[in-house]
Formats: structure tokens, sequence, C-alpha cells
């Protein structure tokens, strides 16, 4: 069995080279994509601390690689082969299906993600609390409400998965009411 360190190292450098390819950057920001990824890290790292029965190295590798194939080439095959079926069927059910309308994509991944374990639950949870920073300048206040929506939409859904989050999730979607004049 792997130690955590190495764990979180082999997909972090895997998925920060892939956001790579297309110079992703956070959205709104000049900052490496690796940025987002480390943060949403970060939130299951505290997490854990407050879920003794978290399984810590799957979260970790989730959340390092939730946006691989939505963002990237990266293909589900490559994450299986690399760092195992349930990791690959996780970070899939994570993806949004571009392929459907944008107001049907959440909540499709909302159900994917319904029939996994907690902890892609909380990756879920982890990704929308990182993402609730400050929002681009360009966004206007259609955007902010959908967004703010699209949050409460997810807090509803994954709040089961776990507590500590969920709690985390609806204190920043409070936060972020302050954006929407």
């Amino acid at each position: 069995m792997l130690n955590i360190q190495t764990l979180y190292q082999e997909a972090i450098r895997f998925a920060a080279d892939r956001h790579l390819e297309n110079n992703q950057t956070v959205k709104g920001t000049r900052l490496p994509y690796v940025v987002h990824l480390s943060n949403v890290a970060m939130e299951i790292f505290v997490a854990a601390m407050y879920t003794p029965d978290l399984d810590l190295g799957f979260s970790v590798q989730v959340a390092l690689l939730h946006d691989t194939i939505e963002d990237t080439s990266t293909t589900f095959a490559e994450i299986s082969e690399r760092f195992g079926e349930d990791i690959a069927v996780a970070v899939l059910a994570l993806s949004k299906d571009e392929k459907l309308p944008r107001d049907k994509q959440i909540p499709d991944s909302l159900e994917r993600i319904k029939g996994l374990r907690k902890e892609v639950y909380a990756v879920k949870l982890a990704d929308r609390i990182t993402n609730l920073q400050p929002p681009p300048s360009d966004w206007d206040r259609f955007t902010l409400i959908r967004y703010r929506d699209d949050s409460r939409l997810i807090l509803e859904a994954m709040k089961e998965g776990n507590r500590y989050l969920a709690e985390r999730l609806k204190t920043k979607i409070d936060e972020y009411s302050k954006y929407i004049h």
C-alpha cells in the first residue's frame, strides 16, 4: 500500500501535466489550474480530520484528478490503468456531460455520483467550496445567481456525503451572496 504522500504526488503530477496541455488556469486568474486542484485536495485533508472513516487515499486522488476527463484529453481508460477503476469511475461521475444542455449537466452528474461511495460526494462538495471564490469580473448578475443556485443544488444532493464539508459549503454559499447586487 502506498503512503498518502506518494498517492498525492503521483496524482498531482499527472493532473498538473494534463491541465498544462491547454494552459488551463483558474477561471478569472492567471494562476495555473493545479492551484484549484490542490485547494480541493486541501479541503479533503481537513475534512478527514473530522471524518474518521473517510478513505483519504482514494479521496485525495479523486480530488486531484476530478477535472482531467472533463477538461483535458485524458480518457477514462488512462485513469483506470494508472490509478484504478474505482478512481476512474469517480472522476467520470464528477465530469459534466458536455453533450447535454447546460441546465441538465449538473443534475446528471449528481445522479451519477449518488450511486458511488460517500468520498465522491465529499470531493464534489470540496470542489464547489473551492470554486466559491470571488467570481470572475466579467460575470453578470444572472451568471452569479445561477452559480449560487447550482451550488445550492449540489449542497442539497451531496450533504449526506460529508457533514463537515456540507457545513463549509453552506457557509460559502451564504458568503457568496455578497457578490450578487
